[in-house]
């Protein structure tokens, strides 16, 4: 099945409303390229006319997800809601004119499409490098059907192959010190470390006012410990998204997209780049 793909279109549509006009074709990097594959296609087998309550991720390729939607047209969005897992996805939201909800007003969601650090074979997924996770984790379970969007670089056989930071972990800042030191001694996470901010003195602020933690674990170690983790007082929330993805979308450099579904099966499919 051949998935038309246009060329570029600006990736934060500033008025759903707005004529979309193509512009001049501008060819993506690779690995953008990719990720607006895998937002193009999952938006296109995943939000239909029928749904109307959407949750929107975080992240890099999420931007593509919001352009495909606003795509759909004005009468295909015009009595959804869009329920944002943070502070980005909410910025998408509005200035691409679509309505903002929250899951406060609307607790079951049709869809929620979302961004990962890594997804393995089972479609467990690493999550939580942009500090969104807790909200991420809300919205998702909050989904009737929860879809996840990457490009290939995520795809790994196991949890810990391709996404050296670890398990990110939101932790109240009190608590820090002493989780930190549980991690290193009795989970076999050594190299646990605070996220420290880049263009701030200190570490990372999540949303919520917390800290993250990055837990690096061996390929392997990871089959599901977020309960045990969690259970550790002063942890908000694990960056570990277990048995929750019904699909996973994977746009490769050679212009394919990967598609893992929950039931096991893979599918490869082309996808053009034309309008």
């Amino acid at each position: 099945m051949a998935i038309l793909i246009p060329q570029t279109f600006s990736a934060i549509p500033q008025s759903i409303t707005a004529a979309r006009k193509p512009e001049a074709l501008k060819p993506l990097a690779a690995i953008e390229s990719s990720k607006r594959l895998a937002a193009y296609t999952a938006v296109d087998h995943h939000i239909k006319p029928e749904h109307r309550i959407i949750g929107i991720g975080s992240g890099s390729t999420v931007p593509y997800v919001v352009d495909r939607i606003v795509q759909q047209g004005v009468e295909a969005n015009k009595d959804r809601v869009f329920v944002p897992t943070g502070f980005q996805s909410k910025q998408l939201i509005v200035n691409a004119g679509l309505t903002l909800g929250d899951v406060d007003e609307y607790l079951s969601i049709d869809v929620t499409i979302d961004g990962a650090d890594e997804v393995d074979r089972n479609l467990n997924c690493i999550k939580g490098g942009g500090a969104c996770h807790l909200r991420e984790k809300v919205i998702a379970e909050a989904a009737e059907t929860f879809i996840v969007v990457a490009d290939y670089r995520k795809n790994a056989e196991s949890l810990g192959t391709n996404y050296p930071p670890g398990v990110p972990i939101e932790v109240v800042p009190f608590a820090y010190v002493k989780i930190l030191n549980t991690l290193r001694k009795t989970f076999g996470s050594p190299n646990a470390a605070l996220r420290m901010a880049v263009k701030k003195a200190g570490p990372v602020v999540t949303d919520n006012g917390n800290f993250v933690i990055d837990a690096p674990f061996e390929p392997g170690q990871l089959q599901d410990p977020a309960t045990q983790i969690k259970l550790l007082t002063g942890v908000v929330e694990v960056g570990l998204f277990c048995n929750m993805a019904k699909a996973a979308y994977f746009g490769n450099e050679d212009g394919t997209v990967t598609i893992h579904r929950a039931d096991g099966t893979v599918e490869q499919i082309a996808a053009g780049a034309q309008e």
